[in-house]
């Protein structure tokens, strides 16, 4: 009886090999016994093992499929039936078997995926979708700095609870947003790991019911620094200052201050993006925080400083930084601000503060709503249903508010005066 059957699948191969396979004789599905299936359709033929699970009384019918008719013969599949049918003796699912040793494969291969190896894949495949350059920049240099001395060279799925943690701890308390930004730049490497298949179970990085159970919270060990600001009422004063600095550094900065605009927003513009005579600066959306284009309207003291620096590099072409740095070609460096506001003027404030001091001035000062002094500062306001209704980004206001502003910021800084004392007629 066997003999007959391995005659007849030989005759199924030959059919198929001759490219008969649409003879109705042939399909279908064909039993071997023991659960053994030769099943059989118009365009090839494989075997299939099938078996009920153990369910119960009521168990269900699983199909394992054993390979095609033309890659393993009848013995060969009996033997895998064979091998199948003494794992559903000892109460093992054979499917489940067969995955989780393919599963199991499949990391004994990733042993040699480090975790350093995953992050560079990770950054690689992530680049073009952020924004700004240096995010990826952040990335590497936080992981290299803090994560790959501990975890760098270990295959990906040996790194669990206690190695994530002996990178936090020795940071959580004293550097806590570099910490906190640390491990969700860990967890989400691994996640991309887990995903593909290089790591197996829940993610030691998670921060939700696992990590928050083990580090103090950011807010119990990390009080909230806002960036220092200068108080609205000294600006007068320090724009005068301001001016008697030279150089590139210090038109930056006053530019900065009279669009009150971001830093990087103010180093990274080309001229390009300007239309003087109408007195407005585009800044394009891969520029912004919010990743949407954002017109600013230009004062006559902004419009001025622009005019100092076409003067500067009246060679300068359409498509060169306002404000150049010191190399052929380059922006000017955030750190130039920096360098200039704490060594060279001693001021202990930031550049990010001018804003502030710009908002406080708006809301105390003017009778503009804060619907108009928020989208002065490029912050998304509202919803996303009003942003959708709303058609209009408010330029004319904004231009009034600004120029209000200027006019504020270079009025002359006040005079200190000696205390009048009020006499008595004798």
């Amino acid at each position: 009886m066997g003999r007959l059957k391995a005659i007849f699948a030989e005759r199924v191969r030959a059919r198929l090999e001759a490219g008969r396979s649409q003879d109705s004789k042939a399909l279908g599905m064909h039993h071997d016994g023991g659960g053994l299936y030769l099943q059989v359709v118009e365009h090839g033929a494989s075997w299939v093992y099938r078996f009920s699970t153990l369910d119960g009384r009521h168990g269900r019918t699983r199909e394992m499929g054993l390979g095609s008719l033309t890659l393993y013969g009848l013995a060969e599949t009996r033997a895998m039936a064979l091998d199948a049918r003494r794992l559903r003796h000892q109460g093992i699912d054979p499917i489940e078997h067969r995955n989780a040793a393919r599963a199991q494969a499949r990391l004994d291969a990733a042993k040699a995926i480090t975790f350093q190896q995953c992050a560079n894949a990770y950054i690689e495949a992530h680049r073009k979708g952020w924004r700004s350059g240096r995010h990826a920049g952040q990335w590497s240099a936080t992981l290299a700095a803090y994560a790959y001395p501990v975890i760098g060279a270990l295959p990906v799925q040996a790194v669990d609870t206690a190695l994530v943690l002996k990178v936090l701890e020795p940071i959580w308390t004293e550097k806590t947003e570099t910490a906190s930004r640390l491990r969700g730049r860990i967890e989400a490497v691994l996640d991309w790991a887990k995903a593909r298949e290089y790591r197996q179970g829940e993610n030691p990085a998670r921060w939700k019911g696992h990590l928050d159970n083990m580090l103090p919270a950011r807010s119990k060990v990390q009080r909230v620094k806002h960036h220092a600001a200068l108080p609205y009422a000294e600006l007068p004063g320090f724009l005068v200052a301001l001016c008697e600095q030279e150089g590139i550094a210090a038109a930056a900065l006053r530019f900065c201050i009279l669009t009150a605009a971001r830093l990087g927003e103010v180093t990274g513009a080309r001229w390009d993006e300007f239309d003087l005579n109408a007195g407005v600066w585009t800044v394009p959306g891969e520029r912004m925080k919010a990743g949407k284009p954002h017109r600013i309207p230009l004062s006559d003291g902004a419009l001025a400083i622009l005019k100092e620096m076409k003067e500067l590099h009246p060679t300068g072409n359409d498509s060169a930084y306002v404000f150049p740095g010191g190399r052929s070609g380059r922006a000017l460096s955030n750190a130039a601000a920096w360098h200039l506001l704490r060594r060279r003027m001693g001021m202990n404030i930031t550049t990010h503060g001018f804003r502030s001091s710009f908002s406080t001035w708006a809301h105390e000062h003017t009778n503009y709503n804060s619907h108009v002094i928020e989208l002065s500062l490029a912050h998304t306001v509202g919803s996303a249903v009003e942003r959708a209704y709303r058609r209009t980004d408010l330029f004319e206001q904004r231009r009034r508010l600004m120029d209000e502003w200027a006019r504020y910021c270079t009025q002359p800084a006040p005079v200190e005066r000696g205390e009048v004392v009020a006499l008595r007629a004798g």
